[in-house]
């Protein structure tokens, strides 16, 4: 017969099987777990390490005419600045008015420069005193002399009293003129017709004399006619020279073109950009057109077959020159060296290096490589030159 004892082993023992039992379960439960997040999370990285990226086709740029970006000065632009110190008492010329030749701008007050010439003065007059009375004395030895009732050196010593004296009054006379003259300086005058585009200034200002950048209490800009500058491509210099005509387009007026000429070029080529810079005259009576703007300027000169037009951000700089990332038909990125031609601001005129049919990565994010593998978002159209 079973006795107690052994119930109670085969129970113990029962009880230490099923616990072992449920240990080996959470275990193996706790692996397969772990295996899974493990898969999941490798899955994540791979996911991340294929870059997303959008797709653009390239356009076919219209090479009839060459249109580049332009930058719009005045014919003539004078800073006017302060010579002499002071506070400015009044201004008579506000932003954006037309003034004449000599017209009063503006009028400084100088209360130590009318001390320094009031001091001028009366060291003038002194030292005029002082010669007026060496004369006198020299005369009166000179006749002295006559009758030997002096010597020669004591008439000769008056007549170097007489003729440094006069020396004195000469200087004294020339810095009254000096004082004279900066005090002109204090009436501020147009240096010619024009308009006043900038007053940095008002009624009981500090006002420093200086032409440090920065400083100036007007600038007088002469608008009737405008400086065009813009730079052109190696490639475009043979065809544009002194005379050549252009028109031109400001963001403010779309519709309305200007005509331009080409007044000089700088007949060199600037190795930081490949371009040379070029100046053209445009007509601006009505005054329409703003200086310090830009503008579109188109030549109407023939620059051969056009190329691919692609947006600024799909170029990529590097030591390696210019290149920009097309994507295959298996998605694999292809890295291509290309050349441009033309920069038109929201589009980039490229000469060479790809193909009508290539997509390009709008975008390409930094550190894509040659062969990585990416993630197509869309296709879009050609750019709009």
């Amino acid at each position: 017969m079973r006795t107690d004892t052994d119930s109670f082993s085969w129970r113990r023992a029962a009880v230490a099987a099923t616990a072992l039992t449920l240990a080996a379960a959470v275990l193996v439960a706790g692996l397969l777990s772990r295996r899974s997040q493990a898969e999941q999370l490798q899955q994540v990285v791979a996911a991340q390490a294929v870059s997303t990226v959008k797709l653009i086709s390239p356009s076919v740029m219209d090479g009839s005419v060459l249109e580049l970006p332009g930058r719009l000065e005045a014919w003539s632009q004078a800073p006017i600045h302060a010579r002499v110190s002071g506070y400015l008492r009044r201004w008579t010329a506000e932003i954006g008015g037309a003034v004449k030749a000599g017209q009063l701008l503006g009028e400084i007050d100088t209360p130590e420069l009318d001390e320094q010439l009031s001091q001028a003065r009366a060291e003038l007059a002194t030292a005029r005193s002082n010669a007026a009375l060496a004369e006198s004395t020299a005369r009166r030895w000179q006749s002295l002399l006559a009758t030997d009732s002096v010597s020669r050196q004591e008439a000769d010593e008056k007549a170097g009293d007489l003729s440094a004296k006069q020396s004195v009054v000469n200087g004294l006379q020339a810095n009254v003129e000096r004082v004279q003259a900066l005090k002109k300086y204090a009436r501020l005058v147009a240096p010619f017709d024009g308009v006043v585009t900038a007053r940095n200034t008002d009624v009981g200002a500090l006002i420093g004399a200086g032409g440090a950048p920065g400083s100036e209490l007007f600038v007088v800009s002469d608008v009737r006619r405008l400086r065009v500058y813009v730079n052109v491509p190696q490639r475009q210099v043979a065809s544009i020279g002194r005379g050549t005509r252009a028109r031109l387009v400001s963001p403010e007026r779309p519709s309305r073109w200007f005509d331009a000429t080409v007044e000089s070029t700088a007949r060199s080529i600037q190795s930081g950009s490949g371009t040379m810079l070029v100046q053209l005259a445009v007509d601006n009576k009505a005054g329409e057109l703003l200086p310090g703007g830009f503008a579109t300027v188109r030549f109407d000169v023939p620059v051969g077959a056009g190329g691919m037009g692609v947006p600024p951000s799909a170029l990529m700089f590097g030591k390696e020159g210019v290149r920009v990332a097309t994507v295959d038909s298996e998605g694999l990125v292809r890295i291509k060296k290309v050349d441009v031609a033309r920069d038109l601001g929201s589009v980039v005129e490229l000469a060479g290096g790809i193909e009508r049919s290539d997509r390009l990565v709008e975008s390409p994010p930094d550190g894509l490589a040659n062969g990585d593998k990416v993630r197509i978002a869309g296709l879009q159209g050609g750019v709009t030159p």
